[in-house]
């Protein structure tokens, strides 16, 4: 649907640290990087990128959901995020009231972003 979301952070190293540990899991990885105020874009293979860029201009919050192709993916996600330093915003799980295989985590990234990976396939 997109090509690329890119976002301003507050502290680059820390959202870089974030991202890249808590990415890993889902198969994201840095492509290219620049300065901080150019910023870093995170991709998956031929999937849209994930820009961030070091600003101190104060956004709206916003929530990003990455794509899983497994549930331990998601599970994955979750412990690499919160050991990278990423709040508890729900542990992985099933969210039935979306659909029945909407398996998902939750955690705030280092500027207060609803961060979540979701896989939509049934358990293996």
């Amino acid at each position: 649907m997109f090509d690329h979301v890119k976002f301003g952070v507050s502290n680059y190293a820390a959202s870089r640290a974030f991202y890249v540990k808590a990415l890993a899991p889902l198969g994201v990885a840095v492509v290219s990087e620049g300065v901080p105020s150019y910023g870093i874009e995170l991709c998956g293979e031929g999937e849209p990128s994930l820009c961030l860029f070091e600003t101190q201009e104060k956004p709206a919050h916003l929530h990003v959901a990455f794509s899983a192709k497994r549930r331990e993916s998601v599970d994955e996600f979750y412990r690499a995020a919160l050991e990278a330093g990423g709040k508890d915003n729900g542990p992985p799980g099933l969210r039935t009231k979306y659909h029945a295989n909407y398996y998902a985590a939750f955690v705030i990234d280092p500027d207060g972003h609803n961060i979540e990976a979701v896989c939509h396939r049934p358990e293996a």
